[in-house]
């Protein structure tokens, strides 16, 4: 093929904007539509940069131009748009969580490998600098084995569909386990085998999501991890969140700080702090990950299943929230 080309599927969440810019910074890329049913939230990025508008995704993956598909719709959409994609001989990648049931993300694998198309999971932190550099880490045996992590994903309450359970499947234990959770698997190469979580609705009032959460894990190999996923961030904080792990080795340890390349502004006209992140764009390197191996015939770099693996422990941290009791994998 000359050029990939590439569809999106759904604006809903804020991260396609971004996608876009990257794919549209890659020469061997091409986006040839863009599908979402709330037309004005795309009108001006689909007219902007000339790209055809579909109010119906099913038109979009009508298109036999289409080679791949990004999926960024509300949680519980992911599972029907992945499948219908898949169907219609389409590669996709989709924002995590991949699903918001383990029965779901299954039957997304499954029509995906039945379907000859590769199924990527949007886990951007995998190609944050400090993150890559600690894997690198790891993996030369410098601080030993991998005995605990404890890492933080800590954010702003992100407001909209994000807390109407009908649409997210879930609150912060949901949307914040899953990317440090996937670093945790991807940094012990192991499988978590017992979940022990906490969750509530501590910071913010009338909430029908949880906006707090703890969640503890045990790997098959014999670590643990902890990982606070609380939307405990004020609207006066300068960021909108963090991405931390301390990894605690039998011979040394390891603290990541995944957004620490920053500057600080502080200004009058505003009234608070500003967090300006200068490091590399990581989700323009996932996304070019992601087409460098469509072009080339390669697997996903990052699988359905690491989604799953990953998703799969916070719907076991509800369970144990609801038993009040360690929950097995």
């Amino acid at each position: 093929m000359n050029k990939l080309k590439v569809g999106m599927i759904s604006f809903a969440h804020g991260h396609a904007f971004s996608y876009l810019n990257a794919l549209l910074r890659l020469p061997d890329v091409e986006v040839v539509g863009i599908a979402d049913e709330t037309a004005d939230r795309v009108a001006n990025v689909a007219e902007k940069h000339g790209i055809a508008y579909f109010p119906d995704y099913r038109e979009l993956l009508a298109n036999d131009e289409v080679n791949a598909v990004i999926i960024c719709s509300e949680n519980v959409r992911h599972a029907q748009m992945t499948i219908d994609a898949a169907n219609a001989g389409k590669h996709v990648i989709c924002e995590k969580p991949l699903g918001v049931s383990v029965a779901e993300m299954e039957r997304m694998i499954a029509v995906c490998r039945d379907n000859g198309v590769r199924l990527m999971t949007a886990f951007p932190c995998r190609y944050l600098a400090s993150v890559v550099r600690a894997k690198e880490a790891v993996d030369r045996g410098d601080i030993g084995d991998i005995v605990a992590i404890k890492g933080t994903n800590r954010g702003s309450m992100p407001g909209g569909w994000f807390v109407d359970p009908a649409l997210s499947g879930g609150g912060a234990l949901l949307d914040h386990t899953v990317h440090v959770m996937d670093l945790m698997n991807w940094f012990t190469g192991s499988s978590v085998q017992e979940v022990y979580a906490y969750a509530n609705t501590l910071f913010h009032e009338d909430l029908k999501v949880d906006d707090a959460g703890m969640i503890h894990v045990k790997f098959a190999n014999g670590a643990f991890g902890v990982l606070d996923t609380s939307w405990s961030r004020p609207k006066s904080f300068p960021t909108w969140g963090d991405v931390t792990m301390e990894i605690v080795g039998t011979k040394g340890s390891i603290s990541v700080d995944a957004f620490a390349q920053k500057n600080e502004l502080y200004s009058e006209s505003t009234g608070k702090g500003h967090h300006l992140f200068w490091g590399d764009n990581m989700d323009y390197y996932m996304i070019k990950s992601f087409t460098d191996a469509l072009l080339r015939g390669e697997p996903a770099p990052i699988s359905g299943e690491d989604g799953l693996r990953s998703a799969e422990v916070a719907l076991a941290g509800y369970e144990s929230v609801k038993r009040g009791q360690p929950v097995k994998l």
